[in-house]
This record gives C-alpha cells, structure tokens and sequence, in this order.
C-alpha cells in the first residue's frame, strides 16, 4: 500500500450527490440499510460458494458460510461480519468509491422526488431496487468501517473508512479470517438498532429467507427461518403449513380461502405461494392492508407490496413471488426489462385465473362464496383489462329472473336457452327484487326467455365490454330496438267479443295531453303482455348502459326524456278509452300508470307522493 493511497480520495461526483441525499433527508423506514447490508453479505457468501465449487483454493475453505451480527450499547456500535468473497484494496475503490451501476442516475432522480413534502416514505423502497444499499448506512451511522480480506490466498487485509463527507481513505488492515466486517457507528438517534429485539424483528421481516444463517449477538440459533415455504417442492408442504405461513404474513386470524403453489422453470424461473382471503373485508388487525405481493429475488425480499406481478382487479390476492431471474445485479438494482417483468406477471396471473376456474368447475358452492365476496373485483376486470376479458368470461356469475336465488354462469345460460333464442338477455336495475317486477322482463318472458339481473354499479361498465358470449349477442331487454323472432302469443281475453275495437291513435293522444313534457313522446307497443306500460330510451339517445356508467363516474350528460310505451290490449290501458274525456278517473289512471314505470325504473323523484294520488282513485272507483 502506498503513501498517496493512504490520503483522503474524493468520491466520484454521483457519489456525493447520493451521500447528500440518504444523510440529509427524513425516511420512515431507517430499519431497511440493515436489509441492504445482510443482502450484500448474502451475496458474498454466494460468491465465495461458487468459488469453492470451482476450486479449494481460497482462504479458509472448511468456514461456516454464515452472517454474524454483533452490538454494542455501550459503544453505540453495530458490527455485520460476513465469511463471504471478502475486497482487496482494490475492489474497495470500484465497490465502494463509486456507483458504478447504470441506475445511479435514476435513483439520485428519483430520490429527489420522493423527497418532497409528504413523500419521504417513498425513499425507502427506492433503495431496495437500486444499486445504492450500502450506502443506506449513512442513515443511520456517523462513521462506516470496512475491513475486509479476500478469498485469494495471497490477498492483503484493507480497511476502509468514511464519515459520509465527500472522501474516504484505505489503508491496511489485520484481519486474521475471510470476508467483509461492516461497523458502524450509530447517530444518537439510531440506538433501537443496539437492541436485540429489534435487530430480530427486521431480520424476520426482510431477510427471513436468506439461505444462510444470521446469527445475532452471541445466540447459537439462527434468527431467520432460511428455508422458504415458496422454494420447497408443493408435495412436501402440508395444508396446515401453508395456512399457518398465510396467517404469519397478514395476521389474518382466519385460514384462506384458496391457495396455491408455484414452481416453474420455464419461461423465467419462479416460485410463489399465492392465497384468497376467506374475506373481501380486512380486519383492523390485518398486516397487509393495501393491495401487493411481496417480491424477492433469490430469497430477498424487494418490495413489500408489488403491484406490478398481478392486473389491478386481481388485487385481492394475498402472497409471495421469487424469482432468479429478475434483472437484479449484485447490489439490487432496479429492474431492467419488461420483458421477464411480464413473463412473471402473465405466469403468476395465469395461475390465479387457473386456480379459480378450477374452483368454479370443482365445487360450486365454495366458488359461490368466493364469487360473494369477490366478485365485483372480476367484474372490474372485465371492465379495465385492455387486452383479453374473454379469459374472465368463464368467472362470471349471475341471478337470473328465472333463477333468482341462485348463481349462474354464462355457459348454465346458454345450456338453458330456448331452441329460437338468438341472444342472451339481461335487464339493469337497482335492487334485485324491483328488476324482477319491471315490465321489461314481460318482453320475453312470453318466449319463455330468461334474463340476467344486473344490479351492481360495475355491472354498467363490465356490460359495455361483454358485448357477446359464444356468438350470442347480449342484449337488453329494455332496448326500444330489442328484435324478438314473433310476437309474444297473447293471451285470449275473458271479454272480448264485449270489448269496443280500439282507437289507439285517440289512446295515445289521451296520454300524451295528460301528461304534456313529462314524456318524450308516448307510443303503443305490441311487446307487453301483462304489463300495461313501460319506459324506454329515445331513438337517437345514450344507451341505458352508457347513461349509467356516467351517472355513477359523475360525468355531465343530457338526459333524454323517455318514451312511454304503452299496452292497448291491457285492461288498465284499454279501460281509459271507455272513460268520459273530462273524467278525473281516467286523468288519475293515466299518471298512476306513468309514475309506476317511473318508480319500477328507479326513476320516481318522491315515491311518497304517489299516496295521494293512489287515495283519490280508490275514492273514485268507489262513487
């Protein structure tokens, strides 16, 4: 070692820049430079056992391959000692000198952003996913210490030291065994990170998994678990197993719904063990409260809450993804292609939509309670996903006017469908049980057609998407353009051969003087049988399906006034023709017949008026 190496060198520019950031700015999450340090030391290990794979010849072959961290409160000092790859004085330039990674720049960008007002707790998952981890240590330490001796047989100890200011210096050291020691010497602010305890609890969150033992203090028991649940083979693990590790990662005290596990080599490398809560609701205790996969790579852990691995609709998922193949180098750094990001996330999404129709296919009534609680989640996905909502197809369950306490998929519709029938129908509504009332339905039910209920607010979005299913064009039985293939077989009247022959033009001009620019026009219809009237949209107008999808994204539009179709055959229609012009009975027919349509639609403006009017017809029917 020469004189001039033993001066203070300056960090490159990038450096100093990124120090300035981790030592000046606030985080939440000061605990994850302890993650960065484990991983770091993980790596080496994995370094230093390839090595030994290839060869005996490096410094102390029969080492324990472990991580030992050792504190003292007295001091204020944390120490991770590793026997891993170990630096030369020459490795501590480019390693830690420098950053020399591609992502340097993207970080310091990004980083700066995050450090806005309001925005600091961003940092902490920056640092994870760049190639900085290190130097997260300034944090939370006054001074760091690396001492360091290689692999090599004939390498030198060095020893490098750093304040966090713009320089460093190396010089010799004496280190009798192989591997990297980091002390540093903690701010006054950062004495938790002494304690045992606490050193334990952010082991078993970050680095539960690291497949070498971390050793804290002077325990001879390793504090992390080190054999991943995801990295063993699926025959191998146990129900209660998985159950148990499903409760650990979210506190749910109930078992999931449905869980599965994933080991696939091909096209990338991956391991997951994904679950289904038993509820959509998440309890005040629930750990894991915001949508996300926790993500590793080789057994450390990235990211807390991933949301890149699954579409948003599938968000409800709960689990872990790891993979050898995310484009991570040794410090971490961020992902750095699409393409195996999506490979991950079209094999992980896959295999929940896998595991679910095998539910749907398995056992009905399980899926039954999972469509309760989860259902609108696949709606929203038919809605949103811009590439295929066909796959989801399959999911989807529906009540029915034929079947309304029971659910039923798109395929059972179909299995029931009338010989004629070239649609599958539905009609939208509020409240399950007025849909089942609404004179729509009486359009087909002549046919002995049935029709999906929908009544969920996302049933306006997921239906301008599911358009047709098996070349079967779904349509709505509220449509004025609705095609039936023949008219509804009437039924015969009682009376008849008694009955004056209509003059429905004089009909229609009745309702139309009585009810003036309450309605857009009034029309006859020879589509109801058992109802006597029903509205409809204009000709020209927004579809009943895009009126509401507005409605509920609070979207201005005009709305049309409705056309009131009317039933000439009906009693109730008929019976107003046979009425005096100036009789006050058939003025209150007339509008009692409007505002129950409107009432049936979800239309009426005060239901509670319509009392009045309902007292003064009886009082007249009774003279």
């Amino acid at each position: 070692m020469t004189e001039q190496t033993l001066n203070p060198i300056p960090f490159k520019a990038e450096t100093r820049q990124l120090l300035d950031i981790l030592i000046h700015s606030l985080y939440s999450e000061r605990e994850i430079f302890l993650r960065e340090l484990i991983s770091n030391a993980s790596d080496a290990l994995t370094r230093v056992d390839f090595e030994l794979l290839r060869s005996r010849e490096v410094f102390e072959p029969g080492a324990e391959l472990a991580i030992h961290i050792r504190l003292d409160e007295k001091e204020n000092t944390l120490t991770v000692s590793d026997s891993g790859i170990g630096m030369t004085a020459a490795e501590m330039v480019e390693n830690l000198g420098t950053i020399a990674h591609s992502g340097a720049r993207d970080f310091i960008a990004a980083a700066q952003a995050a450090t806005e007002p309001g925005e600091q707790h961003k940092l902490s998952g920056l640092i994870g996913q760049f190639g900085v981890g290190f130097y997260s240590a300034f944090m939370v330490a006054e001074w760091i210490r690396v001492t360091s001796r290689s692999y090599l047989p004939e390498a030198e100890a060095a020893s490098w030291y750093s304040t966090g200011s713009d320089t460093y210096t190396i010089e010799p050291a004496e280190k009798s065994d192989r591997g990297t020691t980091i002390t540093l010497k903690l701010k006054e602010d950062a004495g938790e990170f002494t304690k045992p305890y606490r050193l334990r609890e952010i082991v078993r969150k970050h680095s539960d998994f690291i497949p070498f033992p971390i050793y804290i203090g002077e325990d001879t028991d390793s504090a992390n678990q080190r054999t991943a649940i995801w990295r063993q083979s699926p025959r191998e693990v146990e129900k209660e197993t998985y159950e148990s590790f499903y409760k650990q990662l979210t506190l749910d005290p109930e078992a999931p719904m449905l869980y599965t596990h994933m080991a696939v080599d091909a096209p990338v490398q991956l391991y997951a063990v994904l679950f289904i809560p038993s509820s959509a609701e998440r309890g005040l205790f629930i750990l894991r409260r915001e949508p996300g996969l926790k993500l590793y790579a080789r057994n450390v852990l990235i990211q807390e809450f991933n949301k890149d691995m699954l579409p948003e609709y599938l968000g409800f998922v709960q689990g872990v993804v790891d993979s050898e193949d995310l484009p991570l180098n040794i410090s971490r750094e961020t992902f750095q292609s699409n393409r195996v990001m999506a490979n991950l996330k079209k094999l992980v999404t896959g295999k929940v939509l896998d595991m679910l129709k095998k539910l749907a296919e398995e056992d009905k009534e399980k899926y039954a309670h999972f469509w309760e609680e989860f259902g609108r989640f696949i709606k929203q996905g038919v809605a949103m996903d811009e590439r295929d909502p066909e796959e989801l197809y399959p999911l989807l369950r529906f009540r029915t006017s034929a079947q309304p306490e029971a659910w039923c998929s798109l395929d059972d519709y179909v299995g029931r469908m009338q010989p004629d029938q070239k649609s599958i129908y539905y009609i939208m509504g509020d409240d399950e049980r007025s849909v089942l009332h609404s004179p729509h339905l009486d359009v087909i039910r002549g046919y002995g057609y049935e029709a999906l209920t929908l009544t969920d607010p996302v049933d306006a979005f997921m239906i301008l998407r599911l358009t047709d299913y098996q070349n079967y064009k779904l349509e709505n039985v509220a449509s004025p353009t609705l095609e039936l293939p023949g008219k509804v077989e009437e039924k015969p009247s009682e009376t008849a051969e008694s009955e004056p022959e209509l003059n429905t033009a004089a009909l229609v001009e009745r309702f139309k003087a009585e009810l003036g620019d309450q309605v857009g026009d009034v029309q006859t219809t020879n589509k109801l049988n058992e109802a006597p009237a029903r509205l409809v949209n204009p000709s020209g107008a927004l579809t009943a399906e895009m009126q509401r999808a507005y409605q509920l994204l609070d979207r201005e539009f005009e709305t049309p006034k409705m056309v009131l179709e009317i039933n000439p055959k009906h009693p109730i229609v008929a019976g107003v023709q046979a009425l005096p012009e100036d009789s006050p009975l058939a003025k209150l027919i007339i509008e009692q017949v409007y505002e129950d349509t409107l009432l049936i639609e979800g239309l009426h403006p005060n239901p509670a008026s319509m009392v009045q009017r309902i007292q003064k017809l009886m009082e007249e029917i009774l003279k």
